[in-house]
């Protein structure tokens, strides 16, 4: 239907009846269709309440019996409807509770508004607490809504179903952490849910993190009732995007949120306790396994000798079949997917990767890059030139694929990012088109623009004419860092932009390697790596490194980080891309014990870091910069073995024109 009035669009739009309007091209806030959407997932609800049922028991093929609450329209009365309405299902580990009372928190009339209206005030900036302001996106951008209960969704015609994973909250069984079984489990529910009375046979699965990962896991297994997907920050490489990235233990988020789980699991139904009654086979799946995966991190991280590790620890310390096992079949996804990430979530490495991955074409597959952490996806949505909200972008994708409106939706994108040093963008591809490979060498020259860094050192067109040996230590100034607020979810950011976007505290005990000022914008958009050429006083040694944007006052922001243990440095070619001079642009690292291979103390070592895939720009007067450290804690720490064969003795850097260090980087234009 068409309309050239405003306020016949707004009429339609009022009637829930479907507008083709198309997305303004290369606008990433959408244009005029954006602001229909809005106007839809704004509008008075089509039903006036919501009829909650709690604690659904749904049996598994196994006879293990999950729990989930039911979220379906209902009448003035709070009544249920009788209509049959496709259902958007959400599987959380974090006990479906949570989301019930942050729902019912909400619910109150005026919270939601009040505390929107506050969030989207509240500007710390130029205070020390300029920080906090950034955590405030998960409310303020729709994310809340995605990650437990979207009450506008359920209330404009849809049946909302949140299930505790196997062996959390209320759940019965072994938590399998987002494993083979869990996978079978999501499948089944959405089995379940497609044939309930309440059911049109149309499921959607959507979700923040965890909830985000097993959606893409479950499209990858075909389930026929599956019609389309929301991920909001998934991973689809556990390993690398934060459990050992480079080999490196993720302290800062891992041993937090498997306490997290692991506690909240242990928290009984209140409804049970009430009755004085507990579900003993809940009880005793808990008895069974209260604690899941800590022993594993505690022996990972403390254990010195690889032969004392258990087989537990052994499979989770390292590549092989239990990663495997957890990874989505990308290019068997045949349902509309819209993945949500953000350049600095602890999934960055893996959210453009997924996209990537899977076989459809543009527009059926979306891709939206924020300039966000894992805590506050979307901070800056809805506001102008940005995309729409989270739960504005989630009701149109769930009203375009699970009731067939013509709303246009597919048409956005089909990649919209936040261009680090510049602002939102749309592209038809990530990386973008055009995008070619050069290369800058480390050489010990100063720069002049980084007295306060352990050394000043430049990144030159041609490698340095004569060898010069820079040494590095390991150190503690990680805390104030982008590396610590990206490590810890996002929970650092707290500390302020004087840690987290500006590297200048942190590079006093780094190397950094700058270039002359570009005289012309210049967009480097995919991955990066850095080649070193290292030596070592022990047998082992860790490198973090980071690629960053330096402004002409000197303020020096990181754009995309890696890191890399010094004996876990072997690369699988066949999964590593290379540019057309043969650098590499994209290692894979092995990451095995099987591979390892030690340093020989005093002998050169080259190896290959990897960075997480970016999109940038550099302004004139700007400068490119690579910063490169020997630790950074709470982003990284070795596994135990590892930080016991390296000591954390200092490392060194052999700046050599026989085997020079450089930095492989895409350019486009």
């Amino acid at each position: 239907m068409r309309s050239k009035v405003l306020g016949s669009v707004v009429t339609v739009l009022a009637l829930g009846v479907g507008f083709a309007a198309a997305p303004a091209a290369g606008d990433p806030s959408g244009g005029a269709a954006a602001r229909q959407w809005q106007l839809t997932a704004d509008q008075a609800p089509r039903y006036p309440g919501i009829a909650i049922e709690w604690d659904v028991p749904i049996t598994m093929s196994d006879g293990t019996v999950l729990r989930a609450n039911v979220y379906r329209p209902a009448d003035a009365a709070g009544r249920a409807i009788e209509d049959k309405l496709p259902t958007v299902l959400n599987i959380t580990p974090y006990t479906k509770l949570i989301s019930a009372v942050a729902d019912a928190g909400l619910a109150l009339p005026g919270v939601e508004a009040t505390l929107v209206s506050f969030l989207n005030q509240l500007n710390l900036t130029g205070t020390p607490l300029d920080g906090v302001t950034e955590l405030t996106g998960l409310v303020t951008s729709g994310g809340m809504k995605a990650f437990g209960v979207n009450r506008a969704l359920v209330q404009s015609g849809y049946t909302q179903v949140v299930v505790d994973a196997r062996g959390t909250g209320f759940s019965q069984g072994v938590w399998d952490v987002l494993g083979p079984r869990e996978q079978q489990d999501s499948v089944e529910i959405i089995d379940w849910a497609s044939r309930q009375p309440w059911s049109d046979g149309a499921v959607g699965m959507g979700g923040v993190s965890y909830s985000g990962i097993n959606s893409v896991q479950a499209a990858g297994h075909r389930p026929p009732a599956l019609k389309a997907i929301f991920p909001v920050e998934p991973g689809n490489d556990l390993l690398r995007d934060i459990v050992g990235t480079g080999g490196g233990l993720g302290v800062g988020f891992m041993p937090m949120w498997l306490a997290l789980v692991d506690g909240l699991k242990l928290v009984p139904n209140a409804q049970d306790v009430l009755r004085g009654t507990v579900d003993q086979r809940w009880l005793a799946d808990r008895l069974a396994d209260p604690f899941t995966m800590i022993p594993e991190l505690v022996q990972a991280v403390s254990e010195p000798d690889i032969a004392d590790m258990t087989p537990s620890t052994m499979a989770v310390a390292q590549d092989g079949p239990f990663y495997q096992d957890r990874r989505a079949d990308l290019d068997r996804i045949e349902v509309p997917t819209m993945v949500f990430g953000g350049w600095h979530d602890i999934f960055a490495n893996s959210e453009p990767r997924i996209y990537n991955g899977i076989d459809l074409p543009p527009g059926r597959k979306q891709l939206v890059m924020g300039d966000t952490y894992h805590l506050n996806p979307g901070q800056g949505f809805g506001t102008a030139g940005a995309p729409p909200r989270i739960d504005v972008l989630e009701r149109a994708w769930f009203d375009r694929w699970l009731k067939g409106i013509d709303n246009g939706i597919e048409k956005y994108g089909p990649v919209t990012l936040w261009q680090q040093g510049g602002g939102w963008t749309t592209t038809d591809r990530f990386p973008r088109a055009g995008a070619q490979y050069q290369r800058l060498y480390l050489s010990a020259a100063p720069s002049g623009t980084a007295g306060h860094s352990g050394h000043d050192g430049s990144l030159t067109t041609q490698a340095p004419g004569e060898a010069t040996r820079l040494t590095v230590a390991p150190g503690a100034r990680g805390l104030c860092s982008r590396d610590a607020a990206q490590g810890t979810a996002g929970m650092l950011v707290v500390l302020g932009s004087v840690c987290t976007k500006d590297s200048r505290i942190q590079e006093a005990e780094g190397l950094t390697f700058t270039g002359a000022p570009v005289t012309e914008p210049t967009v480097i958009s995919g991955p990066i790596n850095v080649h070193l050429n290292t030596v070592h006083d022990t047998t082992d040694g860790f490198w973090a490194v980071t690629v960053n944007d330096v402004a002409p006052d000197g303020r020096s922001t990181v754009l995309t980080s890696g890191a890399l243990t010094s004996s876990l440095r072997a690369v699988d070619d066949a999964r590593s891309e290379k540019a057309p001079n043969g650098d590499y642009t994209d290692a894979h690292h092995r990451l095995t014990l099987a591979t390892r291979q030690p340093t020989v103390p005093g002998q050169p070592t080259v190896l290959d870091v990897n960075m997480v895939p970016t999109d940038a720009v550099l302004a004139p007067g700007h400068r490119l910069r690579v910063d490169v450290y020997a630790l950074s804690v709470p982003r990284y720490l070795p596994l135990g073995p590892m930080l016991a064969a390296s000591g954390l003795r200092p490392q060194h850097l052999q700046l050599d024109p026989t085997q020079p260090s450089f930095v492989t980087f895409p350019t486009v234009g």
